[in-house]
């Protein structure tokens, strides 16, 4: 089987879609995989890095999705990447499509594409093995960017994340205990930080409760709880996940306005739309803005910050799908592997899931099941 990486397009985003180490495996198992000249460069892996593994370097975008059976990226696909698209083909990504644009389902339409989004590949255990990695990297970089924009010179409230010795720590208020959720509280508690996590899942709480032996605070996430506790957030963090469909909104405006002015407010939900009303998509170079006296950090591909850490985790966790994938073929690997099956957000072109296809106000277009049984 083919493979083709194309170097990402996306403003600050240096991510790559496949490491070396990737390239080595898929090599090493008799595929070839087309590497863009430089596509690896920002999270600091040279074009010979890719060749010493058996790798082939191509110099244009075009080629890079044309010899492709299957395109491995890490963003969803610009405008300017649609033209390339290959009648027919695979197209592996973080799509969002529930808040994609009409022209990319337009152009997936009408070059028969398979789109399989990585935040949607679901394992029968319940977890999401793409996503989690990224939602890490998210919720360690919390504390890092929240120290930053709370300091005088930033506009914020002028505060210290752990306070002092008679000096109060600051309050963090995570909305979902989900991967992001726990991995936020796990790096505002380690910097002596004063948290409480949100979830409408008495479960979940439960287990950031025994993760964090009573030291994090955990509530329902109902309406007087949000409304009760957002005035006294220095931080509120939106971990709000419903896979496959848009956050929904649990600060709205009147809220923001009870909130301290210089406070901050770290949507990571925005990439399905943010879970706060007044946030809307910032990038990693103007990241935030102020509305109702609040600063708003809204950026939809925090992990790019860290783009060599976070494309060795998303190589990590991808790497075994695709094996499966290269090795036993598409619609074999679809039978047999639930999480790329749950993945599959359009097959030749045509909506396969439910949800999406409520999203957009559709109807459902292919049976999936049906389709996979029909070409084995």
């Amino acid at each position: 089987m083919e493979f083709g990486v194309p170097r990402e397009i996306r403003v600050l985003e240096k991510r790559v879609g496949l490491t070396p180490a990737g390239v080595a495996a898929l090599a090493a198992a008799g595929h070839t995989v087309y590497i863009e000249h430089n596509a690896g460069a920002g999270a600091g892996f040279r074009d010979d890095n890719y060749e010493a593994v058996g790798g082939k370097i191509v110099y244009t975008a075009a080629e890079a999705f044309g010899r492709a059976d299957v395109v491995v990226k890490v963003a969803r696909p610009t405008q300017q990447e649609h033209k390339l698209f290959k009648d027919g083909q695979t197209i592996l990504s973080f799509f969002h499509l529930t808040v994609a644009s009409p022209d990319l389902h337009q152009a997936l339409a009408e070059r028969r594409i398979t789109a399989i989004a990585y935040e949607l590949m679901q394992d029968q255990d319940g977890m999401l093995p793409i996503l989690a990695p990224m939602s890490e990297v998210a919720g360690h970089l919390a504390p890092i960017y929240a120290g930053q924009l709370l300091t005088s010179p930033q506009g914020g409230r002028g505060i210290l994340l752990g306070g002092l010795p008679g000096v109060a720590r600051s309050i963090v208020l995570i909305l979902g205990a989900g991967t992001l959720g726990r991995s936020a509280a796990r790096a505002f508690v380690g910097i002596g930080a004063q948290v409480l996590v949100l979830d409408s899942d008495v479960r979940k709480l439960r287990t950031v409760d025994e993760m964090f032996d009573g030291r994090v605070t955990t509530l329902i996430a109902n309406q007087y709880n949000l409304q009760r506790m957002t005035p006294f957030a220095d931080v509120l963090v939106g971990a709000v996940l419903k896979p496959g469909q848009r956050a929904p909104i649990l600060i709205n405006r009147s809220m923001v306005q009870k909130m301290r002015e210089g406070s901050l407010i770290m949507d990571f939900s925005i990439d399905l739309g943010g879970c706060v009303e007044t946030s809307r998509p910032t990038t990693l170079n103007d990241p935030t803005f102020v509305a109702e006296g609040v600063t708003h950090f809204c950026v939809p591909n925090l992990p790019a910050a860290v783009a060599r850490t976070s494309s060795h985790a998303l190589n990590n966790a991808l790497q075994s799908y695709l094996l499966h994938l290269a090795d036993c073929g598409l619609e074999c690997a679809l039978g047999e592997v639930p999480a790329l099956r749950s993945g599959v957000k359009l097959y030749q072109g045509k909506i396969a899931s439910y949800r999406l296809a409520a999203a957009l106000g559709r109807e459902i277009e292919i049976d999936l099941a049906a389709a996979i049984d029909q070409t084995r």
